[in-house]
């Protein structure tokens, strides 16, 4: 399924440096992200692009139009919520008249602590918005939050609270970036190469705590099976929720014309972009899916053609005692 995604994603690449910027939702929206999954992890994707897309506009910072991919994680290593969203950014973009490429300073991208004060304000005031608007729903310990005193009052200390957004430039080139994608995009809250043992009573797995350095990092943890369970299960998206976005210049209405208006101010010869598209059709690369997914993109298998109002011949098969779920 990555596969196939990716192959499009080589196509929009651009001979410019990636950079990677992370936005992440402090402990206590994280705690009403729970009960309120669509509404908030939408806004989290709608607020950091918001802010990325306004600061690398502004003059001051980098005059341009930026694009962005933004790719939902709702973990962190040791299954807890940890809602954020991993960016992956050329280094510049088409300046505000259209004519010209903007690059960045090299090894730097846009100010974080600016990003970070814009993303807090915008983010509160479309969760404020939400609440208003009865979008959000409260059970057991949140439900008097549904009270808009009370949620005012829960949202205070966050407005003078420090938001993370983190920059970096980890790639050296575009093809770092696909080696990037590969791994992050389509992945779950833990791989099989993680699991140590399970049985009826525990599962141990490894995992990072980023609080310690060298060795130590590297930890192991037993969960009850109960408790691994709930942990995992709270990744589960919404149904039908789309948790790789695509923004500015490379929003899906405008994505072909923007990277090929890049390509002329960079000045990449077409040529470049033809023998790309050609090698696509080495019988070694990923082709196009006859059947894809119309919501996350990946391969669907046909099992049965059948007129409209008619019953399908085909049944599943009884399930067997022992279901085993990949999670790679």
């Amino acid at each position: 399924m990555a596969k196939e995604w990716l192959a499009a994603r080589e196509a929009d690449l651009l001979p410019v440096p990636y950079y990677h910027v992370v936005f992440t939702l402090p402990a206590a929206i994280a705690d009403i992200a729970y009960q309120n999954k669509s509404v908030i992890y939408d806004l989290l994707f709608k607020a950091s692009a918001e802010t990325l897309i306004t600061i690398a506009a502004d003059p001051k910072h980098l005059g341009a139009r930026v694009g962005i991919t933004s790719v939902l994680h709702t973990w962190g290593s040791a299954l807890t919520h940890h809602p954020h969203v991993h960016m992956i950014v050329p280094g510049g973009g088409i300046s505000l008249d259209g004519e010209r490429w903007v690059a960045c300073r090299p090894d730097f991208f846009l100010p974080v602590r600016v990003l970070s004060r814009l993303f807090r304000r915008l983010f509160l005031e479309k969760l404020i918005a939400a609440h208003k608007a009865g979008r959000l729903k409260f059970f057991g310990n949140h439900a008097a939050l549904a009270n808009a005193q009370a949620f005012a009052a829960y949202l205070a200390p966050l407005r003078r609270a420090e938001w993370v957004v983190y920059a970096k430039r980890p790639f050296g080139g575009p093809q770092a970036v696909l080696a990037y994608l590969s791994r992050y995009t389509h992945r779950v809250a833990i791989s099989n190469s993680r699991l140590i043992a399970c049985d009826r009573t525990g599962v141990s797995f490894r995992w990072k705590d980023y609080r310690a350095e060298g060795r130590d990092r590297q930890k192991v943890m037993t969960l009850a099976t109960a408790e691994f369970i709930r942990r995992f299960l709270i990744h589960v998206l919404p149904q039908g929720f789309h948790r790789i976005r695509h923004y500015g210049l490379l929003a899906s209405g405008t994505r072909a014309d923007n990277i090929a208006r890049a390509r002329r101010l960079l000045d990449v010869p077409a040529a470049q972009r033809e023998a790309a598209d050609n090698s696509c059709t080495e019988a070694d690369d990923p082709r196009p899916l006859s059947h894809p997914c119309p919501c996350c993109g990946g391969r669907m298998i046909v099992i049965e053609t059948f007129q409209r109002g008619a019953s399908p011949r085909y049944r599943p098969a009884t399930p067997t005692a022992v279901i085993r779920i990949d999670t790679s």
